[in-house]
């Protein structure tokens, strides 16, 4: 075999070898999706991956712990309606709100993987605030010796910053801020009252940004508190309540939804 046969075989098995491996270390989106949410949340069925139906508009959650648990809700109410997707983990405070949806669309939009995320938002509800105003000393809850996560001023700033974000990465999506649901008496990290507190401040933002509808979460909870709360002191809710504020959350989605002309059936 010549010198030049040689080099072109080289050449050949060179730009082979790239091809197959390229195709065979291709990653799909649902297990970049799975190494997103990480071992924390993989199991939990308000994470799992959700298959694309082009016909469908696209809705996103973002939230903390509260939104993952009428997360599934939502879905259910939904099905044939949208495509709801949630962020990848729990959403905490205002301060991390874009780093998180950063790392999320770098993820899950990235033209390498076999199906990258393609499509634009149609809705996007989000909430941030009980982890603004939780107090924690040493990384705990600790209302008595604890520091302030977010004052309110620096909650507003950062709020702020959100929607002039997401108006950024998403200018056709209709957003709807959730207020931030009450705080029991007896909860170790939060003072009762602050929620309002927050919310006050969250609607003298949204005063700039009127384009912004507003899920009225606190008001809607607030009168069943009790009656869902999971535990005394706790600020999770009962299946009862989760599912009541799920329902509530598909109502407000869908009415933003059918600004934008999509045929869609009515939640009681």
């Amino acid at each position: 075999m010549n010198k030049t046969s040689r080099l072109c075989l080289v050449i050949i098995f060179t730009v082979v070898t790239t091809v197959t491996n390229e195709f065979v270390y291709a990653q799909s989106a649902e297990n970049a999706w799975t190494e997103l949410v990480g071992k924390r949340f993989s199991q939990h069925s308000e994470f799992t991956f959700v298959e694309h139906n082009k016909t469908l508009p696209n809705v996103l959650l973002y939230g903390d712990s509260i939104s993952i648990g009428y997360s599934s809700t939502v879905r259910e109410a939904l099905l044939t309606q949208a495509n709801v997707y949630r962020i990848h983990l729990n959403g905490g405070d205002a301060s991390s709100f874009i780093s998180k949806m950063t790392k999320m669309h770098n993820t899950m939009q990235n033209p390498a993987l076999e199906d990258p995320w393609l499509f634009n938002w149609d809705v996007i509800h989000f909430n941030v605030g009980l982890h603004d105003l939780k107090y924690l000393n040493n990384k705990k809850l600790d209302k008595t010796h604890g520091k302030q996560v977010s004052t309110i001023k620096e909650y507003k700033n950062n709020l702020k910053n959100i929607v002039v974000y997401l108006k950024k990465i998403a200018p056709n999506a209709k957003l709807i801020f959730a207020t931030t649901t009450p705080i029991p008496s007896g909860e170790p990290g939060r003072i009762v009252g602050d929620a309002a507190k927050y919310n006050a401040a969250a609607l003298e933002v949204m005063k700039d940004f009127s384009e912004v509808a507003i899920n009225d979460l606190y008001t809607f909870t607030k009168p069943n508190h009790k009656a869902w709360w999971q535990d005394t002191g706790n600020v999770h809710y009962n299946k009862i309540g989760k599912n009541a504020q799920g329902t509530e959350v598909a109502r407000n989605i869908l009415a933003q939804l059918s600004t934008i002309n999509y045929q869609l059936s009515t939640i009681n």
